[in-house]
């Protein structure tokens, strides 16, 4: 929140508790200097989850002396949102589905999904996915990817994933319908309607986008931050394929990080359905700025442009309102 971002080389696997809160309590003493609740709020993101912005955020108050909405992504009992885990998942399929519902009159029922990653993004959008009639077949991690014709187990990759920190490997070891394959990008070849990068950045490149369309993927939508390089994107949109833009797609971790601010300024906690329905509200719109900006633009359905024209007005307004600019 804010527009900041940042990170570090730090690599949190194979370290102790101990190691990576001493890490997080370093990194804060230095960061603290240059966020604040009404510049750069920081949250979540690869290697940084509930753990992590405990320590970021003990350490912070620590040195600040002060309870604030700075650092979203908390655990409930110091001040987080319930649904903040859920959101970016959750997030992108709510915009999916508006997007099928708006330019497709389709939905995810009956669509199989392929969905790249296995962490906080991938797992819950796996289960959203599901619950709006999806078939989700194949998931993965740094290591490789598992494909499941039945449809994968989400309570199993749970336990692997958040559980024990386990790899996705383990998954075909206690799954006898699921194979595992080394090495993350074949996962791009397994036939599907939908596909949800879910992992990182430039996962997908144009030979994969190119797998994707023979192979009858029809939606692309982000989870991750930039998954798709620019090759990819010009197959997709060369093709027909209706694309989410993570710009847009994956925000409902950022809106659920504003609803946390929200509550903590106002010293409540809403229930799990309300911050719910709130971001499916916000989701839809954010789908709906960027479809009415593409139409203006004289692109409907170029949601890549739609977004960028839409952010971009937005901030360019704002500026204007404020005599910033002309």
């Amino acid at each position: 929140m804010g527009g900041g971002k940042g990170g570090s080389d730090f690599d949190p696997k194979g370290k102790s508790d101990g190691e990576i809160m001493r890490f997080c309590q370093s990194f804060m003493t230095e960061l603290s200097k240059h966020i604040g609740q009404f510049t750069d709020v920081p949250a979540g993101d690869i290697g940084v989850g509930a753990r992590e912005i405990g320590y970021l955020y003990g350490q912070y108050k620590r040195l600040r002396n002060e309870f604030t909405g700075v650092l979203t992504g908390k655990g409930l009992k110091w001040g987080g949102s319930l649904a903040r885990t859920e959101a970016t998942g959750y997030g992108l399929c709510y915009f999916t589905q508006e997007a099928l519902r708006c330019m497709r009159k389709d939905s995810f029922a009956g669509k199989m999904v392929v969905i790249s990653g296995s962490g906080n993004v991938a797992i819950y959008a796996c289960e959203k996915a599901t619950e709006l009639g999806g078939k989700v077949v194949a998931m993965s991690d740094s290591n490789g990817y598992v494909h499941d014709p039945d449809g994968i187990d989400l309570a199993l990759v749970k336990q692997i994933k958040e559980g024990r920190r386990g790899r996705i490997s383990e998954y075909a070891a206690a799954r006898p319908s699921a194979t595992y394959i080394e090495g993350c990008k074949g996962i791009w070849s397994i036939p599907c309607d939908i596909a949800l990068p879910c992992a990182t950045q430039n996962e997908i490149d144009g030979a994969s986008a190119k797998l994707l369309v023979q192979n009858g993927c029809k939606v692309v939508c982000e989870g991750a931050n930039m998954p798709s390089t620019p090759e990819a994107i010009e197959v997709y949109l060369a093709n027909g394929v209706l694309y989410g833009p993570a710009k847009a797609t994956n925000a409902g971790g950022v809106a659920v990080s504003g609803l946390e601010m929200s509550q903590n300024s106002l010293r409540l906690s809403w229930t799990f359905e309300e911050v719910d329905e709130r971001l499916q509200n916000i989701m839809k719109s954010i789908f709906h700025n960027a479809y009415a900006a593409s139409e203006e633009c004289g692109v409907p359905g170029n949601l890549m442009v739609g977004a960028n024209v839409a952010g971009f007005v937005k901030v360019a307004d704002a500026m204007v309102a404020q005599g910033i600019a002309y």
